[in-house]
């Protein structure tokens, strides 16, 4: 009983003992747990001072990157202003080349003005051009190097000489006499190397006739395919009447049969033009590269002949559309007939009418300038009067001065002197 007591009484204390150790016991554990979160927020701490001093690194680093982007944009700006200056340079010029242009076509309009494209000449030096005091003596070489019989031609009024070349066998009242005409700036030497017909004469059996032009202020032969004699441009020779006279000279010498004339540039423009003042005897024209003027009052009444009209597509000096302008600067009017309006305009004087949309009849590759069959020809022969043929050869891709196979000239010849 004694011990039961005691022990009761000890009971009380040794409660309050256990309360309070267990309450100690938790405060322990909290203070562990205290001192380990203490140094995880301190790794933390370092960790994000490391990012912020990374970050301060990479805000230097865009620092630096975003002067270099502003030192390009100010070069890039710099290069666009360059660019803006070279493209209002461009504009400018070509401005200036469109001005130019139409300068060139204003002045090639006019058919003294009709330079040939020598660029594409035989450049042998055999075959160079001559000088022009020799322009005579250098055609009479070139005939009778091809064999060829030669004659002069004297004008009674201007007292030069032309030259004739004669085929070895001439048939009196048969053989048929070609005049060839050259172009602004070239002489008879000039077209017997561009358009060597002179070397068809013995097997074709024509004659061929090769007179020069007279000479412009600056020195430069021309043909003046105009009514106006007088212009002081201009060397003031009546040219209708100077070749008219001419071919009556060489008549004198021998009885021709039909007459046909042929002509480059401003030869063809000439050409045109003899054919509208009616040549005695004259049966065809073939013009190459030439035409006449859009007012065509000087060619009222023209009796109809047979006319072959060759052009370039690509021709920059007398354009295959031909061209109608307003006078530059106070000067002459640029504006001359297309081909297909050429061969509008002597189909109507035939009695016959040229299609709008004419289909070719052949292609041949004639120009060794321009890929493959560039020639396409037409031709209308039905429904014109009796004997006449108007027929074009569109050069495509063809230029001023084609570079002309031997081909062409064959071809040429047998069209002439078909037109009987």
């Amino acid at each position: 009983m004694r011990v039961l007591l005691r022990l009761l009484r000890l009971f009380p204390v040794r409660l309050a003992l256990c309360v309070l150790l267990a309450a100690a016991l938790p405060a322990c554990a909290v203070g562990s747990e205290n001192s380990a979160g203490d140094e995880r927020l301190r790794a933390l701490e370092a960790k994000a001072q490391s990012l912020e001093e990374s970050l301060a690194a990479f805000a230097d680093e865009n620092v630096a990157l975003e002067g270099e982007v502003a030192a390009l944009e100010g070069e890039v700006a710099a290069l666009e202003g360059e660019v803006a200056a070279l493209e209002g340079e461009n504009a400018a010029l070509k401005g200036e080349i469109a001005v130019l242009r139409q300068e060139l076509e204003a002045a090639a309009a006019k058919a003294e003005w009709a330079f040939a494209d020598k660029e594409q000449w035989p450049e042998k030096e055999n075959e160079r051009s001559p000088e022009e005091g020799d322009a005579v003596a250098s055609t009479v070489r070139l005939a009778e190097e091809a064999g060829s019989a030669v004659s002069y031609v004297e004008h009674p009024g201007r007292g030069d000489r032309t030259v004739l070349v004669l085929p070895r066998q001439f048939v009196d009242g048969a053989t048929p006499l070609i005049v060839s005409l050259h172009g602004f700036g070239g002489n008879s030497a000039y077209q017997s190397m561009y358009a060597p017909l002179h070397a068809r004469v013995n097997a074709r059996g024509f004659a061929l006739l090769l007179p020069n032009g007279s000479r412009n202020r600056e020195g430069s032969r021309f043909w003046n395919p105009t009514d106006e004699c007088c212009d002081g441009g201009k060397s003031g020779e009546n040219d209708v009447a100077y070749l008219t006279e001419l071919v009556a000279e060489a008549e004198k010498l021998k009885d021709f049969g039909p007459v046909y004339l042929f002509g480059y540039s401003n030869g063809g423009f000439m050409a045109y033009h003899m054919a509208c003042k009616g040549l005695p005897g004259l049966r065809a024209v073939a013009s190459l590269a030439g035409t006449s003027y859009v007012e065509d009052s000087s060619c009222e009444g023209a009796p109809p002949v047979s006319v072959l009209h060759v052009h370039g597509t690509a021709d920059d000096v007398i354009l295959y559309e031909g061209v109608q302008s307003e006078p530059a600067d106070g000067g002459d009017p640029a504006f001359y007939a297309g081909a297909q309006e050429m061969a509008r305009r002597w189909s109507q004087r035939a009695g016959c009418d040229w299609p709008a949309n004419p289909q070719p009849y052949a292609a041949f590759d004639f120009d060794q300038h321009a890929p493959g069959a560039e020639t396409h020809t037409f031709r209308l022969e039905s429904g014109c009067a009796p004997g006449i043929t108007i027929e074009l050869w569109r050069g495509t891709g063809s230029g001023h001065a084609p570079a002309y196979t031997d081909a062409f000239l064959d071809a040429l010849v047998d069209w002439l002197l078909a037109q009987e």
